[in-house]
């Protein structure tokens, strides 16, 4: 059952600012594993990498979206339907909403996505943030 609801591998989705017809392009690539979630991902921001938990019978996941060497963003989702959804937050005042779901592979976009996105090792050690 983890595997279904919380697959390791290509997400996409948006967040937004204040409502649902505000939305902002993420693609992830993300990494389940015993209840931790680790990734990185771009957007119109830039670069960031994930760091969190999840847990399969709630359902529920938190994780920050770091910038390197800028700032972070805590995320807070539930999985339902086709994907997560769920509010972000930049203490104090700025928040949103957010949903991201699986991505669907074409045959060669898998190995095209790990040439641009590499997940760290763990977020105390700085990542790639692309390569050429």
């Amino acid at each position: 059952m983890e595997d279904d609801l919380f697959p390791s591998g290509p997400w996409t989705g948006f967040y937004n600012y204040t409502g649902p017809e505000d939305r902002h392009r993420m693609d992830l690539r993300l990494e389940f594993t015993q209840g931790r979630m680790i990734g990185a991902g771009s957007d119109a921001v830039g670069y960031f990498l994930i760091d969190g938990s999840y847990d399969a019978v709630s359902r529920e996941c938190h994780w920050t979206k770091s910038y390197p060497g800028s700032h972070h963003v805590f995320y807070r989702g539930f999985r339902e339907g086709i994907g997560i959804w769920g509010t972000w937050e930049i203490p104090p005042s700025d928040r949103g909403g957010f949903h991201i779901w699986p991505r669907r592979l074409k045959q060669g976009e898998n190995e095209e996505l790990e040439a641009t996105v590499e997940l760290p090792a763990s977020t105390s050690a700085p990542g790639k943030t692309r390569t050429q």
